[in-house]
């Protein structure tokens, strides 16, 4: 889905799509879900999500500024480990995408219903999927004006909300209840335990979502060695709001007084009966939603191009139309879109819990799966050997403390569901590989790989 005449990126630009891409239902709902589980030490979650998404997208960044790839972290799965790694990532991100765009429609619906509460989910989740879809057929100039037209507007949403709350802590705005203040104790700050503070990794990780469509659009860079910089504004900036905007709304209400289904922010603002704010708010969370799902469904369908180009996926994918629009591979996403809607209509009470849980272990794979390649293909020196293992350790922390929780313990299993029918096909494709002649370009970097 690109030009070949296409304006090459600054390296702010990308970092401007990146938080269009990354900040959205991930942050604003599921945010909610971790502060349930670990209380104010919530801010310690974000903290090591933050640390472990950022050393991901070094490795990536580095891995594209010595060699770009079209495939991007599946190609580079492939020279690292084989045909076997680069399909099966492949296609785990796509599984993973798409579980991902059914927790944004459903999230989206839930946001929307602030306002209409008597449309049902699922007619909403569709509107919001035949948008996205039109967006998308705009092509890459298009998807890339929306992303920081919507990246502005979210991060002008998170501001609002710290300077109103800034004016409430100073007696500008009177609440029904005084705030609920910082905690004082170890235990007011555990509330419920290491265990709690465990179980929210994964909710924590999901507020990263989307650093990989960042990792795609790297090829775009005028400067590839720029890509690492551009990681590095983009997360920071994030991690500093994030932590600001969660350390407030803790100060303005008890951490039990958050549930579920409201964006914690929206919770924080009610008892100042601000009329005016839970609507402008709840305008922001949906546009946030919405822009994070389209660059779902962007990077769903370029994956399927890409695929489809290295004989991982049938040929015909790999065909465009007008603008370079491989219609034929969005054929097949929208297909997996309407799966997602169904799934929200069958389960619409839990449908956003497990579907979230499911497809941020998904993403954590592929996270993995990028470490181990980036550690293989390059030489890394003993700093880069300890960071590459503690991103390692924070995303296998993240995977396995799910077990022990309730609610996110199915998301575990469908997770593991899918990798059990990719590794199935993955096994049966092995045949064909064995037959395919060795690809022939490679570089000085890559050479001794391709001979494995």
């Amino acid at each position: 889905m690109s030009k070949g005449s296409q304006k090459k990126m600054k390296w702010w630009q990308l970092s401007l799509l990146g938080v269009g891409c990354i900040i959205g239902t991930g942050f604003f709902l599921g945010s909610s879900i971790a502060i349930r589980q670990a209380g104010p030490a919530v801010l310690v979650a974000f903290l090591f999500a933050a640390l472990a998404t950022y050393i991901v997208f070094d490795s990536l960044a580095q891995l594209t500024a010595e060699q770009p790839q079209k495939g991007s972290f599946s190609a580079y799965a492939k020279k690292a480990f084989g045909h076997w790694a680069g399909f099966s990532n492949g296609w785990v991100y796509w599984s993973s995408e798409m579980l991902i765009m059914g927790s944004q429609l459903t999230a989206l619906g839930i946001f929307t219903q602030f306002w209409f509460p008597n449309m049902p989910l699922w007619l909403l989740a569709t509107i919001f999927g035949v948008l996205g879809l039109l967006v998308v057929l705009t092509g890459i100039n298009g998807f890339e004006r929306f992303e920081n037209i919507f990246a502005v507007v979210k991060v002008a949403a998170i501001l609002m909300f710290i300077i109103i709350a800034c004016l409430a802590l100073f007696g500008v705005f009177e609440g029904d209840q005084e705030p609920a203040g910082a905690p004082t104790t170890y235990g007011q700050f555990l509330s419920n335990g290491w265990m709690g503070l465990w179980t929210s990794f994964i909710y924590a990780f999901y507020a990263f979502g989307g650093i990989e469509v960042m990792g795609i659009m790297a090829n775009e860079l005028k400067d590839p060695k720029e890509g690492p910089k551009s990681g590095k504004v983009m997360l920071s900036l994030l991690t500093t709001i994030y932590l600001i905007s969660i350390g407030l709304a803790l100060y303005l209400v008890s951490w039990d007084t958050f549930t579920t289904e409201d964006s914690p922010f929206v919770v924080a603002l009610e008892q100042y009966n601000l009329s005016f704010v839970p609507h402008v708010f709840n305008g922001a969370l949906v546009i946030a939603g919405f822009s994070t799902m389209v660059a779902s469904l962007y990077a769903i369908t370029t994956m399927l191009v890409t695929l489809a180009k290295a004989g991982d996926a049938p040929k015909a994918l790999s065909k465009v139309g007008k603008k370079n629009i491989p219609y034929r591979a969005l054929s097949l996403t929208t297909s997996g879109l309407i799966l997602s809607i169904v799934v929200s209509l069958l389960l619409p009470d839990k449908i956003y819990e497990y579907l979230t849980t499911a497809a941020g272990l998904m993403l954590l794979y592929t996270w993995l799966f990028i470490l181990l390649s980036f550690r293989k293909l390059m030489d890394l020196a003993a700093k880069g050997k300890i960071f590459n293992v503690v991103g390692m350790l924070l995303i296998i922390l993240a995977v396995f403390g799910t077990l022990f929780d309730q609610a996110s313990r199915p998301g575990f299993f469908i997770s593991l569901l899918f990798l059990v029918l990719i590794g199935i096909v993955t096994l049966m494709m092995k045949k064909k590989w064995r037959n395919e002649k060795p690809s022939s370009d490679s570089n000085t970097l890559w050479d001794k790989y391709e001979k494995d």
